[in-house]
């Protein structure tokens, strides 16, 4: 199996004023918190987003994996819906000393290119700044960061910074050379 360079960038807030906001998109699109820890419908939201990118490190886990990650106090997840149907999500993890990190963000490629990720993304942040309000005993938070990589979305790294967010770190790490496994054989053209 052949081998491919993939680059890794990290990047942060340090203050919710960091946080810069997007324009609302055109249409009926609603961010709700998935509140009832579900591993089908999270497991569904990972291989339908991630499908096209090479998103597999959670395609092996089991049931129990899922329910026992997801039932983590403070994980939480927020779903962008457009007219009732699920568009993409945000999936936030606290970390030790007031970190939260922003595990999984993306849409369904159909939602691609409809200004929904820009306010995803800024409502899910909004959600990882105030989400010690959320979990009492948490503390508040002081950081929030992420990573993207060139396997993303052509646009990824643009919307994080236009969000406010800043680079502290760039890796290169060669990675085996898959195929996009989509959420089902099929489902992306060519």
């Amino acid at each position: 199996m052949s081998s491919v360079p993939v680059t890794t960038w990290s990047l942060e807030q340090t203050s919710p004023a960091d946080l810069l906001p997007a324009a609302a998109p055109d249409g009926e699109v609603r961010i709700v918190r998935a509140e009832v820890p579900s591993p089908e419908f999270s497991r569904f939201l990972y291989a339908s987003v991630g499908g096209d990118i090479h998103w597999t490190d959670r395609l092996g886990w089991t049931y129990a994996r899922w329910q026992e990650y997801l039932e983590r106090p403070g994980v939480e997840t927020w779903v962008a819906y457009d007219h009732g149907t699920p568009a993409g999500y945000v999936e936030l993890e606290p970390q030790d000393e007031g970190v939260v990190e922003i595990v999984y963000f993306g849409l369904i490629p159909a939602f691609r290119g409809r200004r929904i990720g820009g306010h995803l993304l800024a409502q899910g942040t909004a959600r990882a700044w105030d989400l010690a309000e959320r979990w009492p005993g948490r503390t508040p938070t002081k950081r929030v960061w992420l990573h993207t990589c060139s396997k993303d979305g052509e646009f990824a790294m643009d919307n994080y910074q236009r969000r406010g967010f800043k680079l502290f770190d760039t890796r290169v790490e060669l990675e085996s050379d898959v195929a996009a496994p989509g959420p089902w054989p099929g489902a992306y053209p060519a």
